[in-house]
């Protein structure tokens, strides 16, 4: 059975299987959109304002942003923790914590705007997901930045030691 170290060692899968898995689970993700044919599960609350004229293809636009954005974070999910996990060998939790938050970012604006359409103008849902998504989005960007402190500060003292 080969241990997490020979896996790590293993060459980084190339672009094409990134691109690939972004795609497929963008398409996936436009199609289960609230406004799509497999997206029956959160369709628009009927008190949400119906785009009209240049309003539909920039509402279009932005979820196929959304979808490409979530298939990216798919992503990063099945191919990034070797990356994170061998640019930050001494950090592990946190070195997990940011794989997650780097995920996160990409993936929450899908289900994020969703959620707003299926939600409509009820205030306490409309209250639920900005608090489940903005703040965790807020603790996804602080642990990004401690990460990146402590990686940079690490690199350096291992350059003035050398």
């Amino acid at each position: 059975m080969a241990s997490q170290d020979d896996a790590l060692s293993q060459p980084a899968p190339g672009p094409a299987k990134w691109i690939g898995v972004s795609l497929v689970v963008a398409a996936i993700a436009f199609l289960a959109s609230p406004h799509g044919p497999l997206g029956a599960f959160w369709r628009p609350s009927p008190d949400m304002p119906t785009p009209v004229g240049p309003q539909v293809p920039l509402f279009m636009l932005l979820n196929i942003a959304e979808a490409v954005a979530f298939g990216a974070g798919v992503a990063f999910l099945i191919f990034g923790y070797r990356l994170i996990r061998s640019t930050a060998p001494g950090f592990p939790a946190l070195g997990l914590a940011a794989y997650l938050s780097v995920a996160w970012l990409l993936i929450n604006w899908w289900p994020h705007d969703s959620l707003h359409v299926a939600n409509g103008m009820k205030l306490w849902g409309l209250l639920g997901i900005e608090y489940g998504f903005h703040i965790t989005l807020m603790l996804a960007g602080a642990v990004l930045a401690r990460f990146f402190f402590l990686v940079v500060a690490d690199r350096r003292l291992g350059r003035q030691q050398a």
